[in-house]
């Protein structure tokens, strides 16, 4: 059994989608952000930057914090979603969601959704970002069914929920075909559903 330290974040979307892709049984333990769960001591055992998601896994007797690490375990636990004769693409592409993607486009989130007008510069800075993040993925994916290649990875599975909030973005998403198409194609997937509203609270994916 998997329990998972699981708020509805783009981050913690990344491990309920992965443990619905690969049919784990799996229990969630909800993290209230807003009311600091994440500095409770007994979870910073298990994640020492107050950050979600973590795991733990009781049948292995092993803890992981940081997505980008819970992925590429629960993938070799399962055999599933990073192909061996492709690990290496697989790995720089989760990378570029772990270091560029995710938290740039949370740079975004905090100064123009949460907190507009507080910083023209801050603002400005990061809807460019966002706008390039968007051009250079679609650019990508122009030439590319996913973005290891041919096959759906944990690199796809990490970076979806972060465009899942596209409409936060205001970028215009439909304006870059390839990466709408890729967005339609793993938001219609079953596991992917499932996984987005792993709460069972009505979330729904958001259409391009």
């Amino acid at each position: 059994m998997i329990e998972l330290f699981y708020a509805n974040t783009p981050n913690g979307r990344k491990i309920s989608i992965m443990l619905e892709e690969i049919k784990f049984d799996y229990k969630i333990t909800e993290i209230n952000l807003s009311k600091g769960d994440q500095f409770n001591p007994e979870f910073r055992k298990i994640s020492p930057f107050s950050k979600i998601p973590a795991i733990t896994d009781h049948k292995n007797k092993i803890s992981f914090f940081q997505s980008g690490a819970i992925l590429i375990y629960l993938a070799e636990q399962s055999g599933k979603f990073y192909d061996s004769n492709n690990r290496n693409l697989i790995n720089q592409w989760l990378m570029a969601q772990m270091g560029d993607i995710g938290p740039l486009l949370g740079q975004h989130h905090q100064f123009h959704h949460y907190n507009p007008g507080k910083s023209k510069f801050g603002e400005e800075r990061y809807f460019n970002i966002a706008k390039r993040i968007y051009k250079d993925l679609d650019e990508h994916l122009s030439a590319s069914n996913f973005l290891a290649g041919k096959e759906y990875s944990i690199a796809d599975i990490a970076t979806f929920p972060w465009i899942a909030r596209h409409e936060w973005h205001d970028v215009g998403l439909k304006k870059f075909k390839n990466l709408s198409k890729w967005y339609a194609k793993i938001s219609e997937r079953d596991a992917v559903i499932r996984g987005y509203d792993c709460l069972k609270k009505g979330e729904i994916i958001p259409k391009v």
